[in-house]
């Protein structure tokens, strides 16, 4: 069994990111969902930005590291977009991290301003024309890491939310399935 933190996208905590980590969670999996966005959600990530930026990335970062206070070290960062962001600094500057899943964002390690962890497994998960997510940085980041980045067909940006029209099911299904397995086998170690 693994730990796993996964953050919410742009658009905050909605419905999809409690049915992904309720997905983990029948596969034997322990997993929090922090709400940085004080219960606010948003029906598109142009709206979920302003929050962001109204938030601003000094206190996006301190939320992150809040949420994960009281919990144990070996977790699982996983992030939605933003989140990802968030999943991606914690497991480069908190020690511990068994694992860490980028879905539909990254950013280049040495943007953190941390190194990445020798030996710490990162999978990224995106559509290969994501509007919002590189897919060339994807496969950088995947690269530099010794990771895996998983480019599925199509050009949406938060595949994996079925109430949003960038839903794609298959690539969702796929994703989950990927999750899980490396889940599977990082909860083992």
């Amino acid at each position: 069994m693994a730990t796993v933190v996964l953050f919410h996208s742009a658009l905050g905590l909605r419905p999809a990111v409690h049915d992904f980590a309720d997905a983990l969670r029948a596969a034997g999996h322990e997993v929090h969902t922090p709400d940085y966005y004080d219960g606010e959600t948003f029906e598109t990530v142009e709206e979920g930005v302003v929050k962001r930026d109204a938030l601003g990335v000094e206190e996006m970062t301190r939320r992150a590291g809040a949420a994960v206070e009281g919990l144990p070290a070996d977790l699982v960062y996983a992030g939605f977009s933003l989140g990802a962001a968030c999943a991606q600094v914690l497991a480069q500057t908190r020690p511990g991290a068994r694992g860490v899943v980028l879905m539909h964002g990254c950013l280049p390690p040495a943007a953190v301003g941390a190194p990445w962890p020798a030996g710490l497994p990162v999978e990224i998960h995106t559509h290969e024309a994501d509007p919002w997510c590189d897919a060339a940085e994807a496969r950088e980041v995947a690269a530099e890491t010794g990771g895996a980045a998983h480019l599925y067909p199509g050009e949406t940006h938060l595949f994996a939310d079925a109430d949003l029209p960038d839903h794609d099911p298959e690539a969702a299904a796929l994703m989950l399935a990927r999750v899980t397995a490396l889940l599977d086998r990082v909860g083992r170690a």
